[in-house]
Parts: structure tokens; C-alpha cells; sequence
């Protein structure tokens, strides 16, 4: 079967499905703007492909986001087109739809299949809007036509897709019902064969201190540093918590750029904006001992989660992240936000704790509890683990699932 992978950072979400595929023989290609030449990852043919420059236009501000899915979607077709003249029809098609690169895919290729990854469909209702009055103080009338218009491409990929698959149910299940039925539910997969507890774990800070089980540590983790991923509520806490904790160690891992929600005022970042307000509740000595490690390697990140002691994940009611997951995988002794997103994983007091999103004093009584308290560090770590294994592990449930999916589709 030929299987046409579409990804604007190829691998993304496909980092396993498309090399398993690949293995079993099939012929994957992908198309993506990540890489500059041809190239073979894994059994994966990838290849590149350029947006062109375009003369500057008035657009509407609600049109923003779509122009910018059409304009990709374009450079995609044309990209799709020269590899059809070459000889390559797809059977299926797999994409990510987020970016709009597979709109016009279906023109290309009417018989091919195609799939696509749910990752979300915007509502205008709360908790997905308004959920955070601080930086949404009011949901204007308007807003509900702004996410009407964001749906498009979602609407335009309902029209061309067969099937499409889903990593949890609260995201699958912000899709409407008349795509809803053609949506499985199957994460990406967790690699529990690595991501193991470790008691002999070590990180060493860029400082060149080795950091290990023994220490007190506490971690909070997001790709950027933002709102959407609860950094303001984490440093707001941070005060009192480096006051009733003196042996602790925090390690925050994170860029300065925006992944989700709000861009912070021109010229900033949401990091510096939350160190700048609460930097003078904490003395130079506290202060010491807050380690910002910006973007790490993934070995490295992975000790970071086995020296854990205690690990801080907070998000809106948006799309979960895997290093929630990745913790639970490693016995991770963890502290939540108690979102819709987070409930699918975590029962409180069986595998986590769960706190209020916004109270920053229950985040710091919870880190205490466990930091206080092995026992129950170690049962429900243990208990997270199973239910990864029991339901998240790539290799014995979500992989051959991902694999079913994809001969169900041919």
C-alpha cells in the first residue's frame, strides 16, 4: 500500500506510525516544510516542499488564521501535484490537518483515502472560552463567530476525510456528532519500555550540579512558558512554596515563545512577566534555587522526570500533553489541575492529586503533602504507571491499535 503522510513538522503525531508502517512494507512518503532536501527517515521517503512569497493584503482579522491554512494549502497542492506527475498515487492519505496542508489533497488524488489527526475543535462555550477571566475577562458576542470562522478548515477536512483518529476523548469529543462517529480514540503511544523508574536517576544542571533521587526536587514542564499551561498560577505559587519548603530544588522546563492562546505585550515574554511579578516576594537565597532550563534534550528531559519528586501539571481545558503522560510512565508523583483533560488520566488520590487550576495555595499544600510523604508518593506513582501500561503503552496498545486503524481505512 502507498501512504502519503502530511505534517508540517513531520513526524509530529506520526513519529511512530509512519516508520511501523514503513517496516511492514508499505511505501510511505511524507511531505512536510521541516526538511530542506529529500530525505530517508526511517523507511520514510520525506520530502520538502517551499511557500512562496506573497504580495502583502488586507485581510480580515477573522480571516487571519484560515489565510494562512489556505496559503499553505496551496504550496502543499502544488507539491502533491509534481509528486502525482511522477508517478506516486496514495491509497491513504494520513494528515494533520491543523495547518490546512491537506485541504486540497482530495483534488489531487480523488480515489485516495484520507485520514486526519483530531486534535481540536474550537467551541465558543466555557469552559473551552472564558475558562480564564484574567486574560479573558469577557466573552464578547462576537467571539462565537471568530471560532465559527476558525472551524472552517476543520468543515472543509469533514468533507474530504474517511476517517479520523483522536488521542483522548475530551478532544475527540469537542467535535461535532456528524464527524464525531468517524473519530477513534488512540494516543499517540508512550514508551514505557524507556521511561522506567529509576532510583539510581542523575540530572546535572548547566551549573554542573548533579542532581539525584536524594535531593528535593519539584519540576513543571510546558513546551513554552505561558497561560494555556498554567506557568502564571505555578509562579505565583512559587513564594510560599520556597518558604515552607528550604531543601527544595524547582526545575521548570520551557521556551519563551507562545504555543497556545495569547501573545504576551510586544517586546515580552509570559516568563519574564510572572518572574518580574513575583521576584520580590522571594529573597536572592529562595531565589537560588529556581532553575530555568528553557528546552532540553529529550535524554535529558527524561532524567529530569526520574529525579522528580514531585512534578506540577496545570492546563486549560485544551489538549493534553504527553509529558503528563511521560511522568505517570516513570512513577511520577504528581500534582494536577482538576480539567476535563486531566481527569481522562488522573483519579484523584489513586494516581495524582487534583487541585482547582487557579488555587495557588491548595498547588502548595498538595507539593508539601507528597513532598512529606513517600509512602504515598510511591503508590500512586505506581498506580500511574499501571494505567499507562494498561492503556497508553506504544508498543502493546497503541501502536498495533494506530496499525488496525490504518488497515481498517485500506
Amino acid at each position: 500500500m502507498k501512504i502519503l503522510f502530511i505534517h508540517q513538522n513531520f513526524p509530529g503525531q506520526f513519529k511512530h506510525l509512519a516508520p511501523a508502517l514503513a517496516k511492514l512494507g508499505h511505501e510511505a512518503v511524507a511531505l512536510t516544510l521541516r526538511v530542506e532536501k529529500p530525505t530517508n527517515w526511517n523507511g520514510v521517503r520525506v520530502l520538502p516542499y517551499k511557500i512562496k512569497a506573497r504580495a502583502g493584503q488586507n485581510t480580515h482579522p477573522w480571516l487571519v488564521d484560515f489565510d494562512t491554512k489556505v496559503t499553505r494549502a496551496e504550496a502543499c497542492y502544488h507539491a502533491a501535484v509534481q509528486l502525482r506527475d511522477q508517478g506516486f498515487t496514495p491509497d491513504l492519505i494520513i494528515a494533520h490537518p491543523g495547518w490546512g496542508e491537506s485541504l486540497f489533497l482530495k483534488d489531487v488524488w480523488p480515489k485516495a483515502r484520507i485520514a486526519i489527526y483530531c486534535e481540536l475543535y474550537h467551541q465558543a462555550e466555557y469552559p473551552h472560552t472564558g475558562f480564564d477571566k484574567e486574560f479573558q475577562p469577557e466573552i464578547r458576542p462576537t467571539e462565537a463567530l471568530r471560532l465559527r470562522l476558525k472551524n472552517i478548515n476543520n468543515h472543509e477536512h469533514f468533507d474530504i476525510a474517511d476517517a479520523g483518529i483522536s488521542p483522548t476523548a475530551f478532544q475527540a469529543n469537542t467535535f461535532p456528532p456528524e464527524f464525531r462517529d468517524k473519530i477513534t480514540v488512540c494516543h499517540d503511544g508512550i514508551r514505557t519500555d524507556t521511561l522506567t523508574p529509576d532510583a539510581q536517576a542523575s540530572l546535572t544542571l548547566d551549573t554542573g550540579e548533579t542532581l539525584t533521587r536524594n535531593d528535593e526536587i519539584i519540576t513543571f514542564v510546558n513546551r513554552n512558558l505561558e497561560p494555556y499551561r498554567g506557568y502564571h498560577v505555578f509562579m505565583r505559587a512559587l513564594p510560599r512554596l520556597l518558604k515552607e519548603r528550604p531543601n527544595a530544588r524547582v526545575l521548570i522546563v520551557g521556551g519563551d515563545d507562545v504555543s497556545y492562546g495569547a501573545r504576551p505585550p510586544k517586546g515580552q515574554t509570559w516568563k519574564q512577566i510572572f518572574i518580574d511579578e513575583v521576584r520580590a516576594q522571594i529573597s536572592d537565597e529562595n531565589w537560588a534555587r529556581v532553575h530555568f532550563l528553557g528546552r532540553i534534550p529529550y535524554d535529558k528531559f527524561q532524567s529530569l522526570l526520574k529525579v522528580s519528586r514531585v512534578h506540577v501539571y496545570l492546563t486549560y481545558p485544551f489538549v493534553l500533553s504527553w509529558s503528563l503522560f511521560e511522568t505517570m510512565s516513570v512513577e511520577g508523583a504528581i500534582v494536577a489541575s482538576k480539567t476535563a483533560p486531566v481527569e481522562e488520566a488522573i483519579e484523584h488520590g489513586i494516581n495524582g492529586r487534583l487541585i482547582d487550576f487557579f488555587d495557588k495555595d491548595a498547588l502548595v499544600e498538595e507539593v508539601s503533602r507528597l513532598l512529606d510523604n513517600a509512602g504515598e508518593r510511591a503508590e500512586l506513582g505506581r498506580n500511574a504507571r499501571k494505567l499507562i501500561i494498561d492503556n497508553y503503552d506504544l508498543e502493546s496498545i497503541c501502536l498495533p491499535r494506530q496499525l488496525q486503524w490504518v488497515e481498517e481505512l485500506a
